[in-house]
């Protein structure tokens, strides 16, 4: 099974095809609505996209990992992590594609 991965230059190409917006139109709404989300996720609102998904920044503290080839223990530094959460729509929209 060969994997094909989708780009913002496809789905721009896609809103081209689908919507009749020029290319550059398409790029740029694309390029926006990906800007407005990540700006919402770094000052740590939630994302909800209704019938696909929500995003959600998580803060993880501090803590001590250990470097599983020579057991040495060294801090993990704090940082904040981005959960996905598919919606049950389209959860059940993959299971109809199998």
């Amino acid at each position: 099974m060969t994997q094909k991965t989708i780009t913002r230059a496809d789905i721009s190409e896609a809103i081209y095809r689908e919507l009749g917006f020029s290319h550059s139109e398409a790029f740029k709404l694309i390029d926006s609505t990906l800007n407005l989300i990540v700006d919402a996720l770094r000052k740590g609102e939630t994302v909800k996209i209704s019938n696909f998904a929500t995003f959600m920044p998580h803060a993880k503290r501090e803590r001590l990992g250990r470097n599983p080839k020579t057991g040495q223990e060294h801090p993990i530094t704090p940082r904040t992590v981005i959960s996905f959460k598919a919606s049950s729509s389209f959860k059940t929209l993959l299971k109809k594609g199998k």
